[in-house]
């Protein structure tokens, strides 16, 4: 997996820009605005990583959940700008503040329940183990619980033999497939 996002593409600062013009537009509720933190998935042998860029957070602003194969990063950054103070005003804003939510459909093969994750320095890392595939598993045949007249027979897969190679009789004598060949060409 790799997935490519330049910071310094045209594409999003445009994007960005359409964003902010919403949001001042319209407006997001209470004052918040939601915003999407950048992200980086590595795969390796070992794990799956991500790496979420979330500057100026506390770890416990930020919920981190595993359930039915999706990983669900949520948090809130408070805005430190204080509105109204008369002393300062603020010409640009750039840095983004609010509610976020990401989520990310995991591959088959990790194991959940030893998700691990570090903060440090703005940078959350998420780290998922892979765990061992299930392997196929060969399944024996057993004998059946079927009996003919006192006498058990085992027969192998595609050849159509008894294992014995004798046959009762309906009078109890046992015969071979040789006399039994031999009686039914006379």
């Amino acid at each position: 997996m790799l997935y490519r996002t330049g910071l310094s593409t045209p594409v999003f600062g445009l994007r960005r820009e359409i964003d902010r013009l919403f949001e001042d537009t319209f407006g997001r509720g209470e004052g918040m605005s939601a915003w999407t933190p950048a992200v980086d998935v590595q795969e390796t042998d070992q794990e799956l990583r991500l790496d979420l860029e979330i500057p100026g957070m506390k770890p416990e602003d930020i919920e981190i959940t595993a359930e039915n194969g999706v990983l669900m990063v949520r948090g809130e950054k408070r805005s430190e700008r204080k509105e109204g103070d008369e002393n300062s005003r603020y010409h640009l804003v750039e840095r983004s503040y609010g509610t976020f939510s990401r989520s990310f459909q995991l591959p088959s093969g990790l194991d959940e329940s030893k998700i691990q994750a570090d903060y440090d320095s703005g940078l959350l890392s998420i780290h998922i183990p892979r765990t061992a595939l299930p392997q196929p598993r060969k399944i024996q045949i057993g004998q059946g619980s079927s009996k003919q007249v006192g006498q058990s027979q085992t027969r192998q897969v595609g050849q159509g033999q008894t294992n014995s190679g004798n046959q009762q009789t309906s009078n109890g004598n046992k015969t071979s497939s040789r006399e039994k060949a031999a009686s039914t060409s006379r």
